[in-house]
């Protein structure tokens, strides 16, 4: 499938979408509404109920509805831009990773596939049809950045590089005790990848995380909670501007972050 006329595509590795799976659709909506500001209008449902959350009429997210009988951890997922879903996919598991569900078509929006890189974070490739990605990014209430956490940069970065053609540069402050690496194309940032070695959350394993645009960052962090949801790690100033780390109230958890320059 290719992009249709007057789509925007975006190069292929760089992030263009994220998506939600969640067990109650009703109630994040309401979530991430009061938080970010989205309407909703109705998106594929090849895979169950699925919105596409809008901020001023613009595309920014997806969230989805498992089965009722499915019981899989609710995480943002990071998609990365294809021009052919299906050699991705193949270079993927040629690379050491694996292909979960798909490739598949999402009706007219475009073709996908969930997959998983040599160390188990979860990420999506999307091959762009009538539907690009996010179109309203670098705003309040947008996704901004993309970061993979895990247990080192060496193995992962090199499955990334050859999967998506990125280059890697390694954070000025790296070492023994800080392992950071963006990811780049064209000698443009696109994402990062951040080892943690054994300060990986047991409960999650390595992962894809979203970074969400804010205005303030510790007012974003404060109504988190009081929608019901909680905070990871409490407000600081890091390397993209002043981050919190933050929970849903079905746990997804994901980061907001006020950015002194634009991010990525």
């Amino acid at each position: 499938m290719t992009a249709a006329a007057g789509v925007s595509q975006r190069p292929p590795g760089t992030p263009c979408w994220v998506s939600l799976m969640v067990h109650g659709l009703g109630n994040t909506e309401d979530f991430y509404t009061d938080l970010f500001g989205w309407e909703y209008e109705p998106g594929p449902n090849q895979l169950g109920p699925y919105v596409r959350a809008l901020l001023d009429g613009q595309e920014v997210a997806g969230v989805g509805e498992m089965p009722p009988d499915r019981h899989l951890p609710v995480a943002w997922t990071t998609y990365f831009a294809t021009d052919d879903a299906d050699a991705t996919a193949e270079a993927i598991r040629s690379c050491g990773g694996t292909v979960a569900v798909g490739p598949l078509d999402a009706g007219a929006a475009g073709r996908m596939a969930i997959c998983s890189d040599p160390l188990g974070a979860i990420f999506g490739i999307w091959q762009a049809g009538a539907h690009p990605g996010t179109r309203r990014p670098g705003v309040p209430g947008t996704p901004v950045w993309n970061e993979l956490v895990t247990q080192d940069t060496s193995t992962v970065g090199k499955f990334y590089q050859h999967v998506f053609g990125h280059e890697t540069e390694e954070h000025p402050a790296s070492s023994t005790d800080f392992d950071h690496v963006t990811l780049l194309l064209g000698g443009r940032p696109v994402a990062a990848v951040h080892g943690v070695g054994r300060s990986l959350p047991h409960d999650r394993g390595p992962h894809w995380m979203t970074y969400f645009e804010v205005a303030d960052t510790d007012a974003a962090a404060a109504r988190v909670t009081e929608l019901g949801g909680r905070v990871v790690t409490p407000p600081r100033d890091g390397v993209r501007g002043r981050v919190a780390t933050v929970a849903d109230p079905e746990g997804a958890v994901f980061s907001l972050v006020r950015t002194d320059v634009p991010a990525g």
